[in-house]
């Protein structure tokens, strides 16, 4: 008869070395795993384009992979899901804050985009023959803009500061406002680089305006506008500390390696945005701001940003941008 003590004692080691043989079998699993990152085509999701393509995250042994969406919203809601990891830089700050209020403690902050009328992102953009000279003659002209509400409110937004009435915007993929500009279908798009500079390139478009959004809407053409913003999740920065600390170590390296090399950094926009390799000189950069980086003054611009939709009854609360942060 097996003596019942050794048999306790058995059954202790048998659970534990199950224990760990499972703990062992988590830490492979989660080796394995991809770290998905959501983007959407534009000029400004470069740092992780860069980090890809440059093998900074396979130099730090990261699995990282780019998972494209047709806009921002898209990722917000992958992100909401549990399908992806994160947001990549380009992706709109206004969209991400949107999943924030829907799902509470979604993310953080690990960098932002900013742009003006020197750091280019946001421009309208006309058919290339359009007698059309400034944004105050769109009045009754059929208008496109990115989709997502960021897009359609902030297209609005820059209408009405310019005298319009009750403006109309229709949402239209980015990628397709050079196509419906040349063919005649819109007369004019709020949009986003690398749009304005393909369309220019290809001779079918022209930039009406650059940088509206800090004149417009912040008021101050030189403002930093935090359009887009890169983000990790909370649900993995929880599961998997250790590797969403590497991760957001890496992509400050990837942003680091564009501020270093702008000119070099360009040609990663091909294969991830509409814009060939052989154009991609033209294409202007938005600035790129870590978390740890903001200045007193780039919260307060980044706040009154937000604080537009509050005041459109588009966020049903106002968020602290403080709060959405990345403190490590």
């Amino acid at each position: 008869m097996t003596d019942p003590v050794i048999s306790s004692r058995r059954q202790v080691l048998w659970a534990a070395a199950s224990a760990a043989l499972v703990g062992l079998t988590r830490q492979a699993h989660a080796a394995d795993e991809k770290i998905l990152i959501g983007y959407w085509p534009i000029a400004s999701g470069l740092p992780l384009y860069v980090g890809l393509e440059r093998g900074i995250f396979k130099e730090a042994g990261l699995p990282v992979e780019g998972v494209k969406f047709a806009s921002a919203q898209q990722v917000a809601e992958a992100m909401i899901a549990g399908r992806i990891h994160g947001s990549a830089n380009g992706t709109a700050s206004a969209a991400l804050a949107l999943a924030e209020i829907t799902s509470p403690n979604l993310f953080k902050i690990i960098c932002s985009n900013p742009s003006n009328r020197l750091l280019v992102l946001d421009e309208f953009v006309v058919p290339k023959d359009s007698p059309i000279k400034s944004i105050a003659e769109l009045a009754g002209k059929k208008v496109a803009s990115g989709p997502g509400i960021q897009n359609v409110t902030l297209a609005k937004i820059i209408l009405e500061k310019n005298g319009i009435a009750n403006p109309q915007v229709t949402e239209l993929p980015i990628g397709q406002h050079v196509p419906a500009l040349a063919a005649g279908q819109i007369d004019a798009a709020y949009t986003l680089e690398p749009t304005g500079t393909a369309g220019r390139l290809k001779g079918l478009t022209r930039v009406l305006e650059p940088g509206v959004i800090a004149k417009y809407v912040l008021g101050d053409p030189d403002a930093p506008w935090f359009g887009g913003s890169a983000s990790v999740t909370t649900a993995f920065m929880k599961e998997q500390p250790d590797l969403a600390k590497r991760y957001v170590a890496a992509y400050a390296k990837a942003v680091d390696w564009v501020r270093k090399n702008p000119d070099a950094s360009r040609k990663h926009l091909d294969g991830f945005t509409a814009i060939e390799e052989a154009l991609v000189k033209e294409v202007p950069l938005s600035g790129f701001t870590l978390y740890n980086e903001f200045k007193p003054s780039d919260i307060e611009y980044f706040q009154k940003f937000f604080d537009v939709f509050t005041e459109r009854k588009i966020f049903n609360k106002r968020l602290d941008v403080k709060s959405l942060l990345y403190t490590g």
